[in-house]
């Protein structure tokens, strides 16, 4: 089974990337739609129990952000890949403005994340991981060469 963390400031693609690579194949764990950490740890404890493959779709911009999922994972032997969401912060700004309602997240939240965002490195446990950038519309996935 599989473990898939995303890595990125808000509006770089994640959900929509989570659409077209994973929607058929894995879960989609995202406190944009869970709200608690609650909700998100039992629905972690159910892809675990049963063996599903699954996405964390969340900024995750710490080390710390991500060593939770990656820990569980490698307890339940799940492989773990890691996407991460590369973006200048203007460009993101500039997507996140053409959001409405509650998909809009304020300017200060977006640079919030952008201050506290680390790089992500295989010597966190992940098995796999790549960095996905977009280019004219279009998701380009690279394999991390840990230099952006």
């Amino acid at each position: 089974m599989e473990a898939v963390i995303f890595c990125g400031i808000q509006a770089t693609g994640k959900s929509t990337f989570y659409k077209q690579h994973f929607f058929d194949t894995h879960l989609r764990i995202s406190m944009d739609q869970l709200h608690t950490r609650n909700k998100e740890g039992k629905l972690l404890d159910y892809c675990f129990s049963v063996q599903q493959a699954f996405v964390v779709d969340n900024t995750n911009p710490a080390r710390a952000d991500r060593e939770k999922y990656i820990t569980l994972a490698k307890q339940y032997k799940f492989k773990v890949t890691g996407y991460y969401f590369q973006s200048a912060i203007a460009d993101a700004l500039e997507r996140n403005n053409r959001r409405s309602g509650k998909a809009l997240v304020p300017e200060v939240g977006v640079r919030g994340t952008y201050k506290r965002l680390e790089l992500p490195v295989l010597q966190e446990g992940f098995d796999e991981l790549y960095m996905v950038t977009i280019v004219n519309d279009t998701f380009v996935i690279k394999p991390w060469t840990n230099e952006i």
